[in-house]
Order: C-alpha cells, then sequence, then structure tokens
C-alpha cells in the first residue's frame, strides 16, 4: 500500500472525524512564559471537513511559467502534451500549448515531477516519476516516488519507490505497458541505496533494484531504450552530492551501464570514455540502434558517440557551450528518423544534423534547458522543458508556443505592502522579480497588473509597506538595485563592488547568499538592512553602506571556497555559504533584531547593533535558520523555521523562544515527519494562532504551536517558500504554483467563539469594500484570480436545516430597514444555499434587483442587483427558521477615492432613482404584457357570440396600442450582440444611465440633463401606460360586460422591491 494516499484524502479523512494528525517527532518540552495562556484549558475539536475546502485560496499567479525538466507526448496525437514542474506537479495541455491544466492535484504526494512516459503500446498508460533530477542547492524539493495511470491521468495510483526521492527518466516496454524501468538518481544531500535502475514487471506492483551505482552517491542520471529491441538499455550514472557550500559532480560511480537482456545482466562501457566523469546524458538513435550518443561532464569532456551500440567510444564535439553548468543540465535526445540529428538541452539549446560534429542554437522561449521530447512519428512535433515552463513546437522548433499561461511560477519569498490593493513582492527562479497586484481593476490579475522588479530572479525584496515608492530587490553575489516605482529607473547600490561569480568564497571581501535578505525598517522608512556574513545599514538609499555587527556566522573555512568539483566549478551563487538568511526586525523596538544564518546560527541584537547575542541552543547542530518571525502580540517570543534536511536530515524543526532566545521550545505535534518546514507566522490579530509552510504546504495551530494541522483546502501540494499576513489575509508564496492568497481570516480568528455555538453561528464579517474597478470583459483562463466583489459573509450550519425551515441572510442599513435580503427558497438571483458546516456567501453590495423582463439585457447596467448601496454601517441577518442572530457590517469607500459623503449621497440618491425608475418600467411591461394575453384570450372566447367582430376589432386596436408602447418601453436585446442590433427602449436608457452614474464619484452636468431629458420622455411614456390602463381597458371591459363576456382584470401595480 502507498504511503502516500491521496493529499486531499488524507486531509478529508483526518478532518471528518474530528481529530488532528500527529505524527511522533521527539520529546516536545513545556510551553513556558506568558503565551502558554493562550491555549484553552479544555482542548478545542478540529474543525469539520467542510472548514478548509470552504475557505478558498486563490492563485494570483503571475501567469509565466516556472522550472519544468519533464516532459512528453502523446505519440497519436500532435495537440496532447504533458509537462512536470519542479514544484508544481504535471500538467497536460490538448491544443498543443495554448492553455494547460493540472491533472495531479489531489493525487501526488509531491509537486516535484522528473520524468514523464507514456507507454508506447497503450497510450493511456503513463508513469510519472517525482522529484527532480536537475539538483538546485535551493528552489529544489523531493519526490514521492512513482505514479500510474491507466486513462491517461483522470485517475492515479502510487506505485512505490517513494525513498529514490529523485528519479531522472522512465523507460517503458513498446509491445507491454507492465514492463516498465526507473532510473533513481536519488537523494542529493546524502549517499543512500535507493538509488540506480528499477524495474517493474507487473505495471509497478512490485519493483526490483537491478542496477546500483558503485558507491552510495551514485544515482542513474538517465536511460535509454532501444525501441527496436526493448531487451537494450543503456544507463547512465551519476557520482554526485549537494552539500548547501560546494556541488560536488563527479567521481568513480559515474560512468555508462548497457544492459542486452532487459535488465538482467549488465555490462559496463568505457573505452573511449574518460577516466573520470560527471554528469552523463546518454540517448540511443531509434534510427539506427548502433548509433548511441552521449554527452559527458569531463576534463575533456563533450559530446561522444558510439556506431558499434556502445562498445568503442570517440569524443565528436568538446564545445562548452554544449557541456557547461553540467550538473544542471546534460539531456541528450536523437532523433527519432535521423540518426545524424541530436539535441543537447543546456544553456541554450543546441542540435546537430552532422551526428554531433558541430552544434547549433536553436532559439527556445527560455535560455536553460533541461528535457525535449521528440514525437517518434514525425519530428517536427516537439516539447521542451525549461527554466521557465514548457513550450510546445510543430515545425520542429523553429516556432515555440508561449509560456505565459502557466502558473507555475518558484518564489523565493513574499513582500507585501500597504497600498490599495496591496502589492505582492517576490523574486522568480531564473526569470525576474515581480511586483504583482493582489487584485485587479479588471475581471482579472492579468499581464498589465504585474511587473518586473528591482534585482533578479533571486531578489529578496525589501519596501517599506505604508511608504512602496522606494522597492529594494537583490541578486546573487551581493547585487543589490533600488527601483522607484514613480518615475521608473533603478539604481545599482552593491555594498562591495566587485566581481564575485566564480571566486573562491575564501577570498572574498563579503559573503552574500543566493537569496541575501533586504529589510526596510518598519519603524523609519529611510533605514535598510542587508545581509551578507555581515549586517549592513544603510540611511541613505542605498549611496552609503555601514557594517553593523561582525561576522555572524560561524566563517568555517573548511566550507568556503570552489562552489563545484572536482570537474566543474560552480560560481553563480548558490553555494556561498556561511551567510545571513533571514533579517528579522522586532516591531515593538526598532533597535531589537535577529539574524539567522545558514549554517545554523540566530544572532540577536537588542541595542540597534551596537553588541550582538548568539542565541542559538548547543543542541541545534549544523542547519539552516530558514526564517524567523516574532511575535506581533509579544516582543519576548519568537518563532524559527529551522532546517536541517540539507543535510540529509529532512525532519520537521519549529522553536519558539518566549524570552528573546535565551531558552527554547520545539514544537511540531502534527507536522508530518520527513516534511521540512520553511516558515512559522503568528497571526496579528489572533494570539496563538500560527502558520506554518512546509515542503509539501500550510499548516495552522489555534494553541500556540501545540499542536498543528494542515490546512489544504484547495491548496495544491507544493513547497511553501513564505507566508506573510496582511489586510487579513494570509499570503503564500511557492515554490512552483506562483502566489496564493487566502482571502480573509476571519473564521480562524473565531474558531473559539463559532465552537462554542451548539447551534447555527453568524461570524462576524470584516469591513467591505465598494471596490472602484469595472470588472472588465470577464476573466480568461490564463490568469490570477481576483477575490469576490463585496461583503464575505461566513455561518456554520450544525446540520442540513429541516426541510420546513427556511435559511435567510438579510443585509440592513443603520435605519433597520432590509436592503437585501437571499433565502433558501429564494428565486435564482436571491437564492441561498445552505450547506452543513461552514457556508459561505458574498452580498455584491447591490440593493434588491429591479423587476426583469424575461432574459433582456440593459446595456452598461448592473446585472446583478439594483444600485450600489452607500458606505456605512449594515447589519447582517441569519435566520434560521424562527431564529435569528446579527453582527454589524461595515461598508466603506475604494480608499484609492478621496469623495465628500454628501457628494457620494447625492450621487447614489440619483442610482437609487435609476433603479426604481427601470423597476417601474419593468412592472408596467409585464402588467402590459398581461393584458395583451388576457384581450386575446377573449377575443377568442367572443368568436361565437354575436358580438365577435365588435370585439374582436376592440381587442386588435387595444393590441395595437399595446404593441406600440411595448419598444418605448423596453428593448428585445438578449445578449451582447442583441444590443447593436434592437433599439433601446427607455428601460435601457436608464440602465445605461445607471452605469455612467456608478462609474464616477459624482455627478456630471451631463448626467444631470440627461436625468432630467429621460424623466420628461418617461412621464410622456408613463401617462400611455396609464391611459391604456384607466381608459382602454376599462372600455375594453365595458365592452365584453355588454356581451355578457367576462372582462380583463389589469394586474394589480406590484410594490417593488426598490426601496
Amino acid at each position: 500500500m502507498s504511503p502516500f494516499p491521496p493529499p486531499h484524502r488524507v486531509a478529508s479523512r483526518l478532518l471528518a472525524i474530528g481529530l488532528l494528525a500527529t505524527v511522533p517527532v521527539g520529546p516536545v518540552q513545556s510551553q513556558r512564559g506568558p503565551a502558554a495562556t493562550t491555549a484553552s484549558s479544555t482542548a478545542l475539536p478540529a474543525f469539520d471537513s467542510t472548514t478548509f475546502t470552504t475557505l478558498s485560496w486563490r492563485n494570483v499567479g503571475p501567469w509565466r511559467g516556472g522550472r519544468s525538466v519533464a516532459v512528453a507526448g502523446l505519440p497519436s496525437n500532435p495537440l496532447t502534451y504533458f509537462a512536470g514542474y519542479t514544484g508544481g506537479g504535471l500538467w497536460r495541455t490538448d491544443d498543443a500549448g495554448i492553455s494547460w491544466r493540472n491533472i495531479s492535484d489531489g493525487w501526488f504526494a509531491s509537486g516535484s515531477i522528473g520524468a514523464i512516459a507514456v507507454a508506447p503500446g497503450d497510450e493511456n498508460v503513463l508513469y510519472v516519476g517525482t522529484g527532480e533530477h536537475a539538483i538546485r542547492g535551493q528552489s529544489s524539493t523531493y519526490g514521492a516516488g512513482v505514479y500510474k495511470s491507466t486513462d491517461q491521468g483522470r485517475n492515479w495510483t502510487h506505485v512505490g519507490l517513494a525513498a529514490t526521492r529523485q528519479i531522472s527518466a522512465v523507460r517503458v516496454h513498446p509491445g507491454n505497458p507492465d514492463v516498465v524501468y526507473v532510473a533513481a538518481q536519488g537523494d542529493r544531500w546524502k549517499g543512500t541505496s535507493e538509488r540506480g535502475i528499477y524495474r517493474s514487471t507487473d505495471g509497478g506492483k512490485t519493483w526490483t533494484q537491478v542496477l546500483k551505482g558503485e558507491n552510495a552517491t551514485s544515482g542513474a542520471s538517465d536511460l535509454s531504450m532501444d525501441p527496436s529491441n526493448p531487451r537494450i538499455l543503456y544507463a547512465a550514472f551519476w557520482d554526485h552530492q549537494r552539500m548547501p557550500w560546494m556541488v560536488r559532480s563527479g567521481g568513480a560511480g559515474s560512468g555508462i551501464w548497457k544492459s542486452s537482456d532487459g535488465g538482467d545482466t549488465w555490462t559496463r562501457l568505457s573505452e573511449g570514455l574518460p577516466r573520470l566523469m560527471g554528469k552523463i546524458g546518454v540517448s540511443v538513435s531509434p534510427a539506427n540502434p548502433d548509433r548511441v550518443y552521449a554527452i559527458v561532464e569531463a576534463e575533456n569532456g563533450g559530446l561522444f558517440r558510439s556506431d558499434d551500440a556502445g562498445r568503442t567510444w570517440r569524443l565528436q564535439s568538446g564545445d562548452r557551450l554544449i557541456q557547461t553548468r553540467s550538473w544542471y543540465y546534460m539531456k541528450i535526445t536523437a532523433d527519432p528518423k535521423n540518426a545524424d540529428v541530436v539535441w543537447v538541452n543546456n544553456a541554450p539549446l543546441l542540435r546537430s544534423i552532422d551526428g554531433g560534429r558541430t552544434f547549433a542554437v536553436v532559439p527556445a522561449t527560455h535560455g536553460d534547458n533541461h528535457g525535449l521530447w521528440i514525437n517518434p512519428n514525425d519530428s517536427r512535433y516537439l516539447i521542451n522543458a525549461n527554466d521557465g515552463g514548457a513550450s510546445i513546437s510543430l515545425d520542429g522548433g523553429r516556432s515555440w508556443s508561449s509560456q505565459d499561461n502557466q502558473p507555475t511560477a518558484q518564489f523565493y519569498h513574499v513582500t507585501v505592502d500597504d497600498d490599495f490593493p496591496y502589492k505582492l513582492y517576490g523574486g522568480q527562479q531564473d526569470n525576474s522579480s515581480v511586483i504583482i497586484a493582489s487584485r485587479s481593476d479588471g475581471g482579472a490579475i492579468g499581464i498589465r497588473d504585474w511587473k518586473e522588479g528591482p534585482g533578479c530572479e533571486s531578489a529578496n525584496i525589501g519596501v517599506h509597506p505604508a511608504q512602496s515608492r522606494y522597492v529594494y530587490g537583490g541578486c546573487y553575489q551581493g547585487i543589490i538595485d533600488e527601483a522607484d516605482q514613480q518615475t521608473g529607473p533603478s539604481r545599482a547600490i552593491l555594498a562591495g563592488p566587485g566581481v564575485n561569480l566564480t571566486e573562491p568564497t575564501d577570498k572574498t571581501k563579503y559573503r552574500f547568499n543566493w537569496t541575501a535578505p533586504i529589510h526596510v525598517s518598519q519603524h523609519d522608512a529611510s533605514v535598510v538592512y542587508h545581509g551578507g556574513n555581515v549586517l549592513f545599514r544603510s540611511t541613505t538609499r542605498g549611496q552609503q553602506w555601514t557594517p553593523l555587527s561582525p561576522d555572524l556566522t560561524r566563517n568555517d573555512k573548511t566550507r568556503q571556497g570552489w562552489g563545484g568539483g572536482p570537474i566543474t566549478n560552480e560560481g553563480a551563487g548558490g553555494e556561498v555559504y556561511g551567510t545571513i538568511v533571514v533579517i528579522e526586525e522586532s516591531p515593538h523596538d526598532a533597535r531589537t533584531l535577529y539574524v539567522g544564518t545558514d549554517d545554523g546560527l540566530i544572532q540577536r541584537t537588542r541595542d540597534g547593533g551596537a553588541t550582538w547575542s548568539n542565541v542559538t541552543p548547543a543542541a541545534w547542530g549544523d542547519g539552516l535558520v530558514n526564517e524567523i518571525a516574532i511575535s506581533p502580540h509579544d516582543p519576548a517570543t519568537v518563532y524559527v523555521a529551522f532546517r536541517k534536511d540539507r543535510l540529509g536530515d529532512p525532519t520537521p524543526h519549529v522553536f519558539v523562544s518566549r524570552d528573546y532566545g535565551a531558552t527554547w521550545t520545539r514544537m511540531v505535534n502534527g507536522l508530518r515527519d520527513g516534511e521540512p518546514v520553511r516558515v512559522v507566522r503568528e497571526d496579528p490579530v489572533q494570539r496563538g494562532l500560527l502558520y506554518a509552510g512546509t515542503e509539501t504546504g500550510v499548516y495552522v495551530s489555534f494553541d500556540a504551536g501545540a499542536r498543528w494541522m494542515p490546512f489544504r483546502g484547495n491548496f495544491p501540494v507544493v513547497p511553501v517558500t513564505d507566508l506573510q499576513l496582511r489586510h487579513g489575509d494570509l499570503i503564500a508564496a511557492t515554490e512552483g504554483r506562483a502566489f496564493w492568497i487566502l482571502d480573509d481570516l476571519s473564521v480562524l480568528r473565531q474558531r473559539s467563539a463559532a465552537m462554542a455555538a451548539s447551534g447555527a453561528h453568524l461570524y462576524a464579517p470584516r469591513e467591505a469594500v465598494l471596490f472602484a474597478g469595472s470588472g472588465g470583459f470577464g476573466a480568461p483562463r490564463n490568469a490570477g484570480r481576483n477575490p469576490p466583489y463585496g461583503a464575505t459573509v461566513y455561518f456554520r450550519m450544525p446540520a442540513v436545516p429541516d426541510s420546513a425551515a427556511t435559511v435567510s441572510l438579510q443585509f440592513l442599513d443603520s435605519k433597520g430597514a432590509v436592503v437585501r435580503s437571499f433565502a433558501s427558497r429564494g428565486d435564482s438571483l436571491n437564492r441561498l444555499v445552505v450547506r452543513p458546516g461552514l457556508n459561505t456567501f458574498t452580498w455584491n453590495l447591490r440593493r434588491a434587483a429591479p423587476a426583469r423582463v424575461g432574459n433582456v439585457l440593459l446595456f452598461g447596467a448592473p446585472g446583478d442587483g439594483g444600485a450600489r448601496v452607500s458606505p456605512g454601517d449594515y447589519t447582517v441577518r441569519l435566520t434560521v427558521g424562527s431564529a435569528s442572530q446579527t453582527q454589524p457590517l461595515k461598508v466603506v469607500q475604494d480608499p484609492r477615492l478621496t469623495v465628500p459623503a454628501a457628494v457620494l449621497a447625492e450621487r447614489d440618491s440619483v442610482a437609487n432613482l435609476l433603479a426604481s425608475r427601470i423597476d417601474e418600467i419593468h412592472s408596467a411591461v409585464h402588467r402590459l404584457r398581461d393584458v395583451k394575453t388576457q384581450v386575446q384570450g377573449y377575443v377568442t372566447r367572443a368568436a361565437n357570440t354575436s358580438a365577435a367582430d365588435t370585439i374582436s376589432k376592440a381587442g386588435r386596436a387595444l393590441n395595437a396600442t399595446l404593441d406600440t408602447i411595448d419598444p418605448k418601453l423596453t428593448t428585445k436585446a438578449a445578449n451582447g450582440q442583441d444590443i447593436i442590433n434592437y433599439a433601446n427602449g427607455i428601460n435601457g436608457q436608464y440602465g445605461f444611465l445607471l452605469g455612467q452614474v456608478e462609474g464616477n464619484t459624482t455627478l456630471t452636468q451631463p448626467v444631470k440633463d440627461r436625468l432630467a431629458e429621460l424623466e420628461k420622455v418617461w412621464e410622456t411614456i408613463r401617462r400611455e401606460v396609464e391611459r391604456v390602463e384607466t381608459v382602454d381597458v376599462p372600455a375594453f371591459n365595458a365592452l365584453l360586460k355588454a356581451n355578457n363576456v367576462p372582462g380583463v382584470v389589469t394586474p394589480a401595480k406590484p410594490k417593488g422591491p426598490i426601496a
């Protein structure tokens, strides 16, 4: 049985039975200090399963692809492809990359995909190996083994090999989809036995390790199968290990092996190959099975070729461009139709058409390329995996599909400002830094709502929340820029200008982490901090920097020097070690700061940097202080997310100190073992409410960390690199699914009150904003989601309400008058859907809608209610049967608008008048149309009377009058194109004017003039309606009565819903 059941089933099972998922992870010390009183003396039960499913996260974007290393396609269908991302899961397109959809959510326990294989003999069968093979020191995570689908990805089964961690290739027998091979690269941080070549002959039910490496750090980096004889396999092995300070690529275990009996026996191939090799990619030519290509990292490495099925090898090209940064690339693909054509994935994408002797650059959609799949039936059809996502070519690589339709970005951190709408800042791996709005004025958060920020891909962003003009963004090797959001330009303000790329770190003046932290003081916007191995401070926007500390790291010289070896150096900056990775300024005291280092130290100053204290417990040992958070409620309480996974120990660690770091307590009860924690934050409103971001998602604790529970809902399985709590929302940065926001934490903050209620419970709603955005022309598929517009209300039902009981939500103004009402027995526009458990409903801040006339569309008018309400104090009332409860609701104007209340009141008064006019008009339409129907009926009934001709003539005349009035009242337009075909009635004119009124904060003179014109027109039409109802209908009734035919009953004027 799989050790990784589908994540959504785990969460729902645990929550539904009211239990917390607890995993023994070692002793937890008793809680000490004042925060211990925040936990209730009687443990509150867990939320039921509806809580987290109702609290819906939304993907903000940006819709710009993130790193992918695994791709495949359906040979029979040139429009269908699959892409695996390094954190973002598995995605599918059925239109050659125009749009993508995730097919692993709810099934996979890891979002990191290393390999994808479609069974050649049965394209319904897919195998996916998890755990990326391009193993970075940062922005990489581990896999959970192999998953299998027998219906092209609709359903999945976990079929084992979870301990392999990273998988580089999966190959399926062309004639038997149950015979499958897996190239397991293995744990990047430590030596293990779970690596090599695995084979299953029963579709993944059981596995046999048919080839293991020569040592514990040698895993399979590639596997190639001869499609004409699947017994023949070529396996590339890579002797490697990552350390936080170095990537070792190469050793005795690197090499190429061959099997001619389906993996039962193997022979090492060596003639013509270098003695010391690093990472290797291998590909047998389907066009000529005797030809085998290998891309080899070596002192004199490059493209090697064998033309005798691997017996001997010859170097074809030593071009540096095809073998640079070998640990990251080294994937090779032979063309299925032409033995002289071979592709190499590197930076850039390259192709040879002369058997590997020379290579030419193929323009691709991104510079860093990791995987290529070529349709075996037609070499024109390609899919490329790169650091910007996945792209498809249908013309052999001359053109490619867009990657700006994949929300799979990897972000290192997130910073949030106080603008409205507030903005998110972060660095996207191998792209740029990003500044994106949390919501847009249109229908979705699209490309116009984000921009590139300062710094580069690894940017840690600093910005003052309330003064966001100047934004500070970092880059590797300590590069830092300042961007001016008002004027646009940026400035380079590096503290120690010097080219540190490729330099040994023990020789550089300063050491900066790949994502060196930047912090703008929340107490003084002129103060900027930047972390290297010392803490820098500037009060001149980076014109001068002052070291505020000595070296705050362990400064272990044995862990400094070259970043890579023994063959290829790695000097980009990811291996710079002994650096500050987090700066935490106390919200209570500007002179109190903590810094955390990548070599496991926590340093504290309480005097603005004059003196520093090492408050790291000796028992922690080596590790990474990934994040520090000071409690917003207690200046002495500080939380730390501590990681040891980069040293081979993935045990989760969350620590808390309640005495400024003098003592520490570990609190991991409920966190899944083997899942590192990257960040922990405390809610700024509810003391003791904690949130943690881990390697697979978000956890929440309601009792100051004594117990944790998974907070999944619709949140994907993805590493969470950062969490921020601002504006009542929870904002998450992910390593593979871009930015996510959980809007409105009211339910979590009010949990105690809700759980104390025995029956239905109405939560206090948060402030609602009359957002000024227009909504645009709908929400495109490839864009981030906006929050729902209006006032969102949560209420809890203990069970399904009795069928005889009505459940209603009413919104009342400050005078107690009902402004809008929704009920479980309401019509489609006012229906309240009620379920057992937690319910949510969003009122769009509009009054009751005018009477409707069929499916008539009024151009420019609101279609989902009447006029918008005014800012002010309102009340929400929940009624279940005869029992009611209320909560206050405050509605405020969009903060970007500064308009006097009297001006708004005048505008809203006119808006209400216009909505009332539409209601009057539509009511008249209904009455007159009913009259027409009755008249026609009575004409028919009178057909056999002596006055048939007279009644028929009178009826036709009356209906002719009605036919003349009807188009004056209403348009026949029923859709967005009809509005340019059919004339507007008076209702359309009023509706359009309502839209114009609500589109401005003040009444313009043209609006006032137009209203006066319409009122005159309506008065004329209204008199025509009244004449029909008071003169023409009574006259027709009299005629009927005189001839003993029952008369027309004119419908009474209804009391409309417009207040």
